[in-house]
């Protein structure tokens, strides 16, 4: 994608948490200014902005203010549930990441964006020195589909990509207890060679990869 191409009034769903390109986002949703908002996007198949949080909480407060971060990532709705009134039920993908231009609160404090798309992480074969990573993580998933976790419970899901920096980076990410202004950073970075040294580097300090 070229990183001019922009999207105007892009809805926005400040979490405090951080959403990766590939990476697979649950959320069950009650507040009135992102169920009217979650379903249009369903309807019309559009995708709408994660974006981190940095001040404010994910539940709506009017006298708290809102701060979050400019990166963000577009999220894909794939499973749409409304199991009773006043409660939905979505699981979402990553796909591209994107940068705020230009953001504007609405009534019922809902927040939309005029973006601009940044380009996808190039495919980067993982060098040897870095091939622990790889092979830590698929350790993991080894071991998850040995105990045989239903496709729907994975934090994990094919196609596996154990072979490019970028992939094996984000589901280190989301897979690792960092704080979400950690992960915010390492999902910025425009080299995802770099984000896999930086990940490999809190393996090995971890004992997770030699």
């Amino acid at each position: 994608m070229s990183e001019t191409l922009t999207l105007s009034s892009l809805p926005l769903f400040p979490l405090g948490t951080v959403l990766f390109p590939g990476g697979s986002l649950p959320l069950r949703i009650f507040e009135v200014r992102y169920l009217d908002m979650i379903s249009k996007c369903h309807k019309l198949g559009a995708p709408f902005g994660v974006v981190s949080l940095i001040d404010g909480a994910e539940v709506h407060k009017p006298e708290a203010s809102e701060r979050f971060s400019t990166v963000g990532t577009l999220a894909r709705i794939d499973e749409f549930a409304a199991p009773q009134p006043g409660l939905l039920s979505i699981r979402c993908t990553g796909l591209q990441r994107f940068r705020i231009e230009r953001q504007e609160k609405l009534k019922h404090g809902l927040w939309v964006a005029d973006v601009t798309r940044m380009p996808d992480d190039l495919h980067i074969a993982i060098p040897d020195d870095l091939q622990g990573a790889a092979k830590a993580l698929g350790g993991v998933i080894n071991t998850l589909q040995a105990r045989k976790v239903p496709p729907d419970q994975m934090p994990l899901h094919e196609p596996f990509a154990l072979d490019d920096c970028a992939w094996v980076a984000n589901r280190w990410c989301e897979l690792l207890p960092l704080p979400a202004t950690a992960k915010q950073r390492l999902m910025s970075l425009d080299n995802p060679l770099v984000r896999l040294e930086l990940v490999n580097d809190m393996l090995v300090k971890a004992g997770i990869a030699g």
